[in-house]
């Protein structure tokens, strides 16, 4: 994500480094280089002007802190303005009402039904709301069957009318149903439609008056870039939304679109899709993207994610157990299994400082701890509860049982006892032992 954007910027703040002040020589050749890496995001030339005049604005003449260089402070400056650009503070979904009523629209392929299933998965399990979708698209074959599918997947409830042609009948029903039976939000799916295409637009345009609903959600795919930010325009004037999802962001290396889509409709991305698992779906925080843009990665998120799968009783035992020296392969499947449930392997590493560029040209598989499963699943029960007893006819026969080879086993148990000091070091405390281990390194 963003990382063709990310490289062009730190070249560009390259520029200023070494120099004692921010003057408007230096400055007007770093907001050049920024000016071009933001068109090459497929910014517009507009805005990616108009953010760098007002970079250019704020820098000139400024003095270098004590302990800061100047390329960190204009780095500080454009971080500001991009926050701006994408609208300062996060945008929260209306569900003060019950039942709440949530509309989603956008172009044919825009992933409208997957986006629908993953919101209603947010809000069953961050927000503890019993949430109805409703299948309105009646256009695309197999849409319902698609939504049935993905609802059965989250455990939410899917209304449907087989025959029924009439979108606008259909959203009232879902209401109405969801009234009856306790849903707190309904999540209208909708057909996709052409900005261009006046009937399909007027239909949906019928459904907002029916229904009346409390949030309009534009789904966009982020990988059409400007085309994104022109279409989100011909809908807004058409429906004047409430929010974006915007979609497919983790396989957009440009980010034009995250950057500008704000700016140009004046109204707020509210979630961005990061993957294509139920859970892939994240609040957009405009301070954590630009953190992120500008490479240092996103801490606060990892931690989150860290904290949903956080279980205090757990985590007590394990200290203990660590402390103890008696972790052992049970509890290393755990780890891994907790890891999984956090999200895509690669995006959850982009959270780290640093760790985009480092890892821009790696292809990290989700699948990255298939082997490690398989080595550990062929071990007995006793093998798993103590590692030291693996032996070379073990590991031979374990090596077999996986499908790798001894070399992969052996490499296992040499990084797992090598975890294993580290995690008892912290457990008990031993920080000057893990210093030394680390300077040893």
């Amino acid at each position: 994500m963003f990382q063709s954007l990310t490289d062009n910027l730190e070249r560009a703040f390259k520029v200023l480094k070494g120099q004692g002040k921010v003057s408007e020589i230096n400055v007007a050749e770093t907001m050049k280089e920024v000016r071009k890496a933001l068109l090459d995001a497929d910014v517009s030339y507009k805005i990616a002007k108009d953010l760098t005049d007002k970079v250019k604005k704020e820098a000139i003449g400024q003095n270098v802190l004590n302990a800061i260089s100047p390329s960190q402070l204009m780095v500080k400056i454009v971080h500001d303005e991009l926050v701006q650009l994408m609208g300062a503070e996060h945008a929260e979904l209306n569900l003060k009402s019950s039942p709440s009523v949530i509309l989603m629209a956008g172009l044919q392929g825009s992933g409208k039904t997957t986006h629908a299933a993953k919101l209603a998965h947010f809000l069953k399990t961050k927000k503890t709301k019993k949430v109805l979708l409703v299948a309105g698209d009646v256009y695309r074959p197999a849409a319902i069957d698609q939504l049935k599918v993905l609802a059965g997947q989250i455990g939410v409830d899917v209304f449907t009318e087989e025959g029924n042609k009439k979108p606008v009948d259909l959203a009232k029903k879902g209401i109405a149903y969801a009234k009856q039976w306790g849903h707190n939000v309904v999540i209208i799916d909708t057909a996709g439609r052409l900005a261009i295409d006046e009937e399909m637009m007027d239909e949906i345009a019928n459904i907002k008056s029916a229904v009346n609903p409390h949030e309009i959600l534009f789904v966009v795919d982020s990988m059409t870039g400007q085309d994104a930010v022109n279409t989100a325009k011909a809908f807004h004037d058409r429906l004047d939304f409430d929010g974006i999802i915007l979609t497919k962001l983790d396989g957009d290396t440009r980010g034009g679109a995250a950057l500008t889509i704000r700016y140009v409709v004046e109204k707020p991305i509210k979630f961005v899709g990061l993957g294509e698992k139920m859970e892939d779906l994240d609040i957009f925080y405009p301070a954590r993207m630009a953190d992120r843009i500008l490479g240092m990665g996103d801490i606060v998120s990892f931690v989150e994610k860290a904290q949903e799968q956080y279980d205090e009783e757990s985590a007590r035992k394990m200290q203990k157990r660590l402390a103890k020296n008696q972790f052992n392969f049970n509890d290393f499947v755990e780890q891994i299994q907790q890891i999984k449930k956090m999200g895509n392997m690669k995006t959850l590493m982009g959270m780290l400082p640093g760790m985009g560029k480092a890892m821009k040209d790696m292809d990290v598989d989700d699948d990255a701890f298939k082997s490690i499963e398989a080595i550990i699943g062929s071990m007995t029960p006793f093998e798993r509860e103590n590692p030291e007893a693996i032996s070379g006819s073990r590991r031979k026969r374990i090596a077999l049982g996986s499908g790798t080879t001894i070399q992969d086993v052996n490499k296992l148990l040499k990084q797992f006892e090598s975890s294993r000091k580290v995690m008892k070091m912290v457990a008990t405390g031993g920080r000057k032992d893990l210093m030394k281990m680390f300077n040893g390194m």
